[in-house]
């Protein structure tokens, strides 16, 4: 069983009260220790994470399946796991979520599929990202796959032409890949506006998300969908937190502010 200190499970008690929870990856590398990248998390914390989440009774459908019903049908506890970027460590996470029966969403640079990253390197981990026969497999075992672009450009940032480039030119490529239609998409880097919501609208998509945070449907728009962050030092304690309160801020000083605040009232 994965233990979670009394004061987080506490507040997790309540977790589940107001619709879903978006939770955004990007890679999972080998071993226990903490990786130095922030958005990295090792296998250990990340089977942690996944029995922590079975343990709790989370539902884990794909982002499409999550926007396919009304909002008021997600009763229940729901987390919809997601992967930005599509490195190919994720491999062995894809293959950690079938042997608890779970399903998420990746998020495919169409442009790097199968070579390393052409955008600018942050720190991330070496490698290269995962390839048409890994993507067409992970498929075909229940996973989503939804496009990050084709080139991990700030869409705020690009013009018109350029802007429904990066969006219909991804969505074909994943499609001519995998021979279904592509409808979720996630802004890279989180940054968006109201006129590239409408571009992906406009281009064809179902769903977008943000990286804001809060309550996954919380806007009332397919297009505003928002995620909490899974960082490098997230415990099963600091995740359980940030699942209570819908935050990425998952320390002890922001549990305490929130218990505050409700004594208050």
């Amino acid at each position: 069983m994965t233990w979670v200190d009394p004061l987080s499970r506490a507040l997790h008690n309540q977790a589940g009260q107001h619709g879903p929870i978006m939770l955004m990856y990007h890679a999972v590398t080998p071993g226990k220790g903490a990786p130095a990248w922030p958005w990295a998390v090792s296998m250990q914390q990340f089977r942690d994470q996944l029995d922590f989440l079975v343990m709790e009774g989370y539902a884990t459908p794909t982002m499409g399946e999550l926007v396919s019903v009304p909002a008021e049908k997600w009763t229940g506890r729901t987390a919809v796991i997601t992967f930005d970027d599509g490195y190919v460590d994720n491999l062995a996470a894809c293959e950690e979520l079938q042997k608890r029966g779970m399903r998420a969403t990746w998020f495919i640079v169409s442009g790097s599929v199968g070579l390393p990253p052409r955008w600018p390197a942050d720190g991330r981990p070496p490698g290269r990202l995962l390839n048409p026969v890994e993507l067409c497999s992970m498929q075909e075992s229940g996973m989503e796959i939804g496009s990050h672009t084709v080139s991990h450009v700030r869409l705020t940032e690009v013009d018109d032409p350029q802007l429904m480039h990066e969006l219909t030119d991804s969505k074909s490529k994943l499609e001519d890949i995998l021979g279904n239609t592509i409808t979720s998409f996630a802004y890279p880097y989180g940054a968006w506006d109201e006129r590239c919501a409408a571009a992906v609208e406009q281009a064809g998509y179902v769903s977008a998300c943000t990286t804001r945070t809060g309550w996954a449907l919380r806007d009332n728009s397919l297009y505003k969908l928002r995620r909490l962050t899974v960082f490098n030092t997230d415990t099963v304690g600091s995740l359980a937190r940030k699942q209570a309160l819908a935050t990425n801020d998952g320390s002890w000083r922001a549990m305490l502010e929130y218990m505050l605040k409700r004594f208050r009232r």
